[in-house]
């Protein structure tokens, strides 16, 4: 499995751009992306999609490559085929793993990434692949305004992420990561996971955190 797991995309560190390149292993001008998100009205003027696109743009992505998917219908094979990366990208995390249980998504990334697909997660979407979503209860909460009860996560890694980590949420990460009984890699908005054949690697630079590790993980 290939997986690219990030707090901001590479939008304050261009090198997590080039990683994600070679993770792929194709290039730039030929490598498709399915980029999911929750419904958007409109999309093209979104100042978060707007900040992806120059993303792309900078590891020269055309953006005729990238074609969108929301969560207003269930997913078809149609939608994956000859594509490279599913990119779920970021928001609230109980509406992201709501859709991606609602339209199948969560079936299909399950098998895309079995067939050497590439994941790409984009802060929530970094969260919908853990064994549980709990990390976004964590510091500034997303509010589980849907009544979600079954936080678990598709469980592709075996660690949580908490993304947009920096000092000032230290010790509310720490608090409550100690009382998971999951691994928790706190992620800046500089670095990103790449999980590559089972081998995990933090990757941007900056002092590593990590929160519960022990004998069954390794970075």
């Amino acid at each position: 499995m290939k997986l690219f797991l990030t707090s901001a995309g590479w939008w304050k560190n261009p090198d997590i751009g080039k990683e994600f390149i070679k993770l792929v292993g194709k290039k730039p001008s030929e490598t498709r992306i399915l980029l999911v998100m929750t419904p958007v009205k409109y999309l093209k003027r979104n100042k978060y999609v707007l900040r992806m696109f120059r993303q792309f743009k900078g590891v020269n992505i055309p953006e005729e490559n990238v074609t969108f998917f929301q969560f207003e219908r269930k997913i078809t094979r149609d939608d994956i085929k000859n594509i490279d990366v599913i990119f779920v990208f970021g928001g609230n995390t109980f509406e992201y793993l709501d859709g991606i249980r609602r339209t199948g998504l969560d079936k299909e990334i399950k098998s895309f990434v079995k067939n050497r697909g590439v994941y790409m997660g984009l802060s929530a979407g970094s969260y919908v692949v853990c064994p549980t979503i709990e990390a976004a209860t964590w510091k500034h909460a997303d509010r589980n305004q849907l009544g979600l009860k079954d936080l678990r996560g598709l469980n592709l890694v075996p660690f949580l992420i908490s993304a947009h980590f920096d000092e000032d949420v230290r010790k509310n990460v720490a608090k409550s990561a100690i009382k998971s009984k999951y691994p928790t890699i706190a992620l800046t908005d500089k670095q990103a996971v790449l999980v590559n054949n089972g081998e995990a690697s933090i990757i941007g630079g900056g002092e590593i955190t990590v929160f519960n590790l022990n004998n069954k993980f390794k970075l």
